[in-house]
């Protein structure tokens, strides 16, 4: 659906995008995940032709490079900061941008009533934005990414600052989106959310893909070894291992063992094993 081909950026003397290739398939959730500074934002603002590749190819599937007008119509984006009206109603807002698209009347107001009861805003819709909490704000956000009903939607961020009951929302949402064969680039900091959502995730830092692959795939890669700590009668005992029951099973005939705990890699050890550990401000 989406093919970025040996992308590079630079802003003066920084780079921002270093040869980045990615290939984002028809249907899938594909996740976009790096540290901050890592080129995530610039590699989306490329991906909708917001922002042109030094050199390198963005090719949308049957469409061409989203430069063009044409084929930016068929592309959604939620970016992190938020793209809504404060002056406006949440409908007002769903009906302008559904107007920028060329919506037919009819056809318009029936969506917008759909999209609003998709994100649990009917019974605000004539409320102004401005009056609405961080987690509506990101709702009508996404409703207004998707008015237009486009086949790939570029989530930037999508829950960041937001409440349990509205991060729900939104994640189930996206689901939805996949469900009705929508392909969606989600970007987050959350590794759970990613671990949940996409069907692959690439990670990237200094502007290049690190690793790309199913969780699993990226786990077994690069998650590193699983950790059995066990507390017995002369303290606590760390041992690393690629079967924590094995070696369990191994210690129990000694006796002795008052607790156990097992912690297996995730994708935030991948994430911290490839990028680092270091804080990036």
């Amino acid at each position: 659906m989406l093919v970025l081909t040996d992308i590079r950026k630079s802003f003066g003397a920084t780079v921002a995008v270093d040869g980045l290739s990615l290939r984002v398939g028809r249907g899938e959730v594909f996740g976009l995940l790096g540290p901050n500074g890592a080129g995530k934002s610039t590699t989306i603002s490329i991906a909708i032709g917001l922002l042109p590749p030094d050199s390198g190819t963005v090719t949308l599937e049957g469409l061409g490079d989203p430069r063009h007008a044409a084929a930016r119509r068929h592309i959604g984006v939620a970016p992190q900061a938020l793209a809504i009206y404060d002056d406006l109603s949440a409908a007002e807002n769903l009906l302008f941008i559904g107007r920028m698209y060329g919506i037919g009347h009819r056809a318009l107001r029936g969506r917008v009533a759909d999209l609003l009861e998709l994100v649990g805003l009917t019974d605000r819709a004539r409320d102004r934005a401005g009056t609405f909490s961080g987690g509506m704000k990101r709702r009508l956000n996404l409703a207004a990414a998707i008015v237009h009903e486009p086949p790939l939607v570029l989530l930037d961020e999508p829950t960041a600052g937001v409440d349990p009951q509205s991060r729900n929302n939104l994640l189930e949402l996206v689901r939805t989106l996949r469900a009705r064969g929508c392909t969606v680039l989600y970007t987050t900091h959350y590794m759970e959310e990613a671990q949940r959502l996409c069907d692959r995730v690439a990670i990237i830092d200094r502007g290049r893909v690190l690793a790309v692959g199913t969780v699993d795939e990226l786990i077994a890669r690069h998650g590193g070894r699983s950790v059995l700590t066990v507390t017995t009668d002369s303290g606590e005992r760390r041992i690393e291992t690629d079967d924590p029951l094995r070696e369990l099973a191994g210690l129990m005939p000694g006796g002795g063992i008052a607790n156990m705990r097992i912690d297996r890699p995730d994708l935030e050890s991948v994430f911290l094993h490839l990028t680092g550990r270091l804080l990036r401000d």
